[in-house]
Order: structure tokens, then C-alpha cells, then sequence
């Protein structure tokens, strides 16, 4: 496994997956069973799922479809949406969940980061933070839910998320999403400057360089949907994943 991870993001709504541009307008991708064949072939190391309706309509995940993709997916497969208690916890975990991402649930209580980690261990949880600058050009935190700034502190809301026992933060570009117009380094870098656990940043990859240059500005690991759906300029529908050698190469590991 690759000591920097390159992680393909599954965006589900229902049993379908799409793909988000700047959070609102969505393009369908295909079915979610057939996309993880694919990354299997692919051979990817980790994969992220992301249920992008269920917290915003407060539904339970959709445990059929994430137990289907669950026995399909041959590499640790994080999942995040809907989770609100332990009890849903220990049932994704049984489905053979490896990680569990949390926004929502941690926004409304705190608590519930360290009630998670304290019984399944920190390792397990993945916080997710949406940034998206402000009229001002500042960045704030974004709730995708009812799609809008959040009046939190963004290094005083991941200090809370380090102590209550978070094992790794994914921040999400919102202005970046979808365009493959490369990741913002600039909030890559800010973040990457305060926080003391492994940050995933995710948000405009368009290419390998992107990648590295995310890495270079502290990103532990990276993480891409579009980049890894779309290929040319009128984005057709293509599931694709770098050779293992040439990620490898890309990032100077052996």
C-alpha cells in the first residue's frame, strides 16, 4: 500500500451512483456494484462511499447496498452517511465496513467522535469537513445539507475533532468539487499547518501533478471522484485508477 493513498470517492444517492459539480448539480456514473468491480480490477488500495442524501433527509444508511458492495470491494472500504448512533456503527461494521465518515452526526454532538473511538478505535473514524470561501473570499465551513456557511471556527472545530479522538480529517474543496480544475493548495496548506492527525484533502484533481502537489503541501493522502469517472473534455463516463508502479513513481515511494 502506498505510504501517501490516492482514494477514488463513490458518491451514492439511493443505489445509484453520481458524481456532484460544486455540491449541487449531479451527473450519473453508473451502478455502485459495477463501479467497485472496476476499482477491484483497478486494484485500489482504499475507497471512500458516501451516502450524499441520507443525513440531509435523516434516513438510516442503506445497509443492502453497502452490505452488496461491502462483499464485492476487495480493498478496506470506508463509508459515511446517516450515522447518528453506536448501534448503526456496530451494523456497518458487520457488514465489513473498515472506516466510518462522519459530519453531520459530530456537528450536532461532539460526544459521539469519542464514544466511536472509544469502542471501535480511533483508526476506524473519519471526520469530514466541507470548506467553501465566502463572499469575502475566507474559508468557512459548509453544511451541505441545507447548503450553507457555517459560523464555525475551522481550526477550532478540527482541535475538538483531534481531542474527542478522530483518527484522520477529509476536507472537501466545495468550490472545487467536480471541476477538475486542480485541488485548492492554498487551504491544503493552512490546515496542514495546525492539525497533528493524517489529513485526506479532496476537490479538483485533474491530474497526477495534482496529486503530488497536494501531497507536497501537506496532504497525507488525497482523494479524487471526478478524476477517476470522467475522461476528456465532454467528461463521458470512464472508471479509471493509475498503474500501482506509476503512483508509486509519481510520489517517491519504492
Amino acid at each position: 500500500m502506498l505510504r501517501n493513498r490516492v482514494i477514488p470517492i463513490i458518491l451514492i444517492d439511493g443505489n445509484r451512483c453520481f458524481k456532484t459539480f460544486k455540491f449541487k448539480s449531479k451527473k450519473y456514473i453508473g451502478d455502485p456494484i459495477n463501479i467497485i468491480k472496476i476499482f477491484n480490477e483497478k486494484e485500489v488500495d482504499e475507497i471512500i462511499v458516501l451516502d450524499i442524501n441520507s443525513s440531509k433527509y435523516n434516513q438510516e444508511p442503506n445497509y443492502k447496498l453497502i452490505e452488496e458492495m461491502a462483499s464485492e470491494c476487495f480493498m478496506p472500504m470506508s463509508y459515511g452517511g446517516g450515522i447518528k448512533n453506536i448501534c448503526q456503527a456496530k451494523r456497518l461494521f458487520s457488514l465489513g465496513i473498515e472506516k466510518l465518515s462522519l459530519q453531520n452526526a459530530y456537528l450536532q454532538n461532539m460526544n459521539f467522535i469519542s464514544e466511536l473511538s472509544n469502542e471501535f478505535g480511533s483508526q476506524s473514524i473519519i471526520c469530514s469537513m466541507d470548506i467553501k470561501k465566502n463572499f469575502f473570499g475566507k474559508y468557512r465551513m459548509y453544511d451541505s445539507c441545507n447548503q450553507k456557511i457555517k459560523k464555525v471556527q475551522i481550526k477550532k472545530c478540527i482541535q475538538q475533532i483531534e481531542n474527542a479522538g478522530a483518527g484522520e480529517l477529509l476536507i472537501n474543496s466545495v468550490d472545487r468539487d467536480g471541476t477538475l480544475r486542480g485541488q485548492d493548495l492554498n487551504l491544503i496548506s493552512e490546515i496542514s499547518s495546525f492539525i497533528s492527525i493524517p489529513l485526506i484533502s479532496a476537490g479538483g484533481i485533474s491530474s497526477l501533478s495534482d496529486i503530488k502537489n497536494s501531497i507536497n503541501c501537506g496532504a497525507d493522502a488525497v482523494a479524487a471522484g471526478a478524476f477517476f469517472c470522467f475522461y476528456g473534455v465532454h467528461k463521458a463516463v470512464l472508471i479509471s485508477y493509475p498503474k500501482y508502479k506509476k503512483l508509486q513513481k509519481l510520489l517517491g515511494e519504492k
